[in-house]
């Protein structure tokens, strides 16, 4: 079970708002909007996606890190080496 499944309407309202914005990013392309003004809205939209991936990651690391380390299996070390990749990847974003 993903750590999210609790609250899963929530991540997907906050997505759906996401999305939004980008769909207002498309409108404002088709409506000749002055660039940085677009730009303006690139970057709220990319602050709202890296926002979004830091709480994925948080709750990955408060649940599903947390549970495999406690269990004992080793299947803690696998779980930190994927947190480790995919902050990785969003550092390089």
């Amino acid at each position: 079970m993903a750590s999210y499944s609790s609250r899963k309407e929530d991540v997907l309202k906050r997505l759906r708002r996401i999305e939004g914005q980008v769909r207002g990013l498309q409108r404002m392309v088709e409506e000749d909007t002055y660039c940085i003004d677009v730009l303006t809205q690139v970057s709220a939209t990319t602050r709202a996606l890296q926002s979004f991936a830091l709480q994925m990651l948080d709750e990955h690391m408060d649940t599903c890190v947390r549970t495999a380390v406690a269990d004992g299996s080793g299947a803690g070390d696998i779980k930190l080496k994927e947190a480790g990749d995919a902050i990785a990847r969003l550092v390089r974003s």
